[in-house]
């Protein structure tokens, strides 16, 4: 999976499920993004290892930590 400026992630911690983020740029190992509802001030830098393709786990489990791709 390519992680690319404009792409949008929606949280996939429970109780927070409508917490969406949208990419603004990608480095190496991190990237920043913006809440894409309230729009919020840059949020810290988020892990590239936290943001996910697919909402499930490789079992078939809901993810419960980072964020899953919602719009490319």
């Amino acid at each position: 999976m390519s992680i690319q400026p404009g792409q949008i992630y929606r949280s996939c911690k429970p109780g927070y499920e409508d917490f969406r983020i949208r990419i603004t740029s990608v480095g190496a190992e991190m990237a920043r993004a913006v809440c894409v509802d309230g729009g919020w001030a840059l949020l810290n830098p988020v892990p590239l290892s936290r943001l996910h393709a697919d909402p499930t786990t490789k079992s078939g489990k809901p993810r419960r930590t980072g964020y899953a791709l919602e719009q490319q």
